[in-house]
């Protein structure tokens, strides 16, 4: 039994404008299946077999407290041409410089029009397959720590594990990577962003919820209420979801 990331799920005060800017930033479209809106490549969101990680905005009242996200995305870019003309296509979007002291480094930290954080890398060759989005990026106290939990918890495949940082694919080496950070920030209030996971077809979501709790996930009240997803914490406190596949 594993599960899979399927959507990385960002929360906005106005996610129609959210989800446009992402899906005019990453070359995708922005559909709205109900209150949310979904970013993904052409054709929708194809359910409950997703073919990419796609970006969810989710409607919620309170604005963003936190001085810095502990997740975010980093974005591919192919050449310096390529770079060059995504920052300032997404700084036309939208996008503000962001200073989260990052001093001296060859890629751009910008923030979306709600402030969320990401990155426009520099061309990599680890990224050249990736799509749009070359990693989502987890800052955390104990990257080992959370190789082990994420590595068991999906089926995505463990690269590198040191104690500064660690990093995950999926088993078909396709997509962009799961990467945890080691910094000395503390979580102090719910993640703005964070990921969704999702059973495989005819797997049992209960057996899955279960076998997390056993490897150290933690139920998460936000006041959810009755709703057909499970919402838990890693081990380091931050939040994700397991959806149901219908």
């Amino acid at each position: 039994m594993a599960l899979r990331p399927v959507m990385v799920n960002v929360k906005a005060l106005d996610p129609p404008a959210v989800g446009r800017f992402w899906a005019q930033a990453l070359g995708w479209s922005a559909y709205n299946p109900g209150a949310t809106t979904y970013v993904g490549p052409a054709g929708g969101l194809v359910w409950p077999d997703p073919v990419v990680l796609g970006i969810d905005v989710v409607p919620v009242p309170e604005p963003r407290t936190a001085t810095k996200n502990r997740v975010h995305l980093d974005l591919a870019t192919t050449s310096a041409a390529h770079r060059a003309e995504l920052v300032a296509r997404v700084k036309a979007l939208g996008a503000t410089p962001a200073d989260v002291g990052q001093r001296d480094v060859p890629w751009t930290v910008l923030a979306d029009p709600e402030g969320n954080e990401f990155c426009v890398l520099e061309p990599r060759e680890a990224h050249r397959d990736t799509g749009p989005v070359a990693a989502v990026v987890v800052d955390c106290a104990d990257p080992r720590a959370m190789a082990r939990f994420w590595g068991e918890a999906t089926d995505w495949t463990v690269h590198e594990v040191t104690g500064e940082h660690a990093v995950l694919r999926s088993a078909q080496d396709a997509g962009p990577y799961l990467e945890f950070l080691r910094t000395p920030d503390v979580k102090t209030v719910p993640d703005r962003v964070h990921l969704d996971l999702l059973p495989y077809p005819g797997d049992d979501k209960a057996a899955e919820v279960t076998r997390l709790r056993a490897l150290g996930a933690t139920d998460l009240d936000l006041g959810q209420g009755d709703v057909p997803w499970t919402c838990l914490t890693d081990p380091e406190g931050h939040e994700f979801c397991v959806l149901a596949p219908s």
